[in-house]
């Protein structure tokens, strides 16, 4: 009987840890889904010598343009080519409930060099491309997905705060 009710204890300090653990692991597999699309998309632009896009959400945040109506019927995430193919790969699979975006995926476009911009600037594209949370944990429940100067991909974590 002492056994039982022990093994119960453990049983119920055990659970809620668990449960964050899965959370941030999911979390954290969401943001490396958006940095290696990021990454694939820089890696097309060079290898394919013309200009590729990272499809963002929401739809009007792809600008206008070949591009752009290659992004009108992919998800966010999907990278879209110029020239030839059109669309190289189709959108994120790993943000689903309890994930989400907050304020939807930047879209990117890569030169041919690899350098990412702002849709419509030729600036050198620096900050958050993604920040994806849960609101299953309070704590710790952010990634965020960042590029500097153009190239420097990072994720950021863990950070904390609201998901709506």
């Amino acid at each position: 009987m002492v056994t039982v009710f022990v093994a119960a204890i453990l049983v119920t300090i055990a659970v809620p840890s668990f449960r964050s653990i899965i959370a941030s692991t999911r979390l954290r597999s969401a943001a490396d889904d958006v940095y290696s699309a990021v990454n694939s998309a820089r890696i097309e632009a060079i290898k394919r010598n013309t200009t590729t896009q990272l499809c963002g959400s929401p739809q009007s945040s792809n600008g206008t343009g070949t591009l752009a109506t290659n992004c009108s019927t992919q998800s966010a995430g999907a990278i879209v080519s110029s020239t030839g193919v059109g669309v190289i790969r189709s959108g994120l699979p790993g943000i689903n409930a309890p994930l989400q975006l907050k304020g939807g995926l930047t879209a990117l476009q890569f030169d041919s060099n690899g350098i990412a911009h702002a849709i419509g600037s030729t600036a050198n594209y620096t900050g958050t491309v993604a920040d994806i949370c849960t609101s299953t944990t309070s704590t710790n429940n952010h990634r965020l997905v960042q590029i500097t100067a153009g190239s420097i991909v990072t994720v950021a974590d863990p950070s904390s705060g609201a998901c709506p």
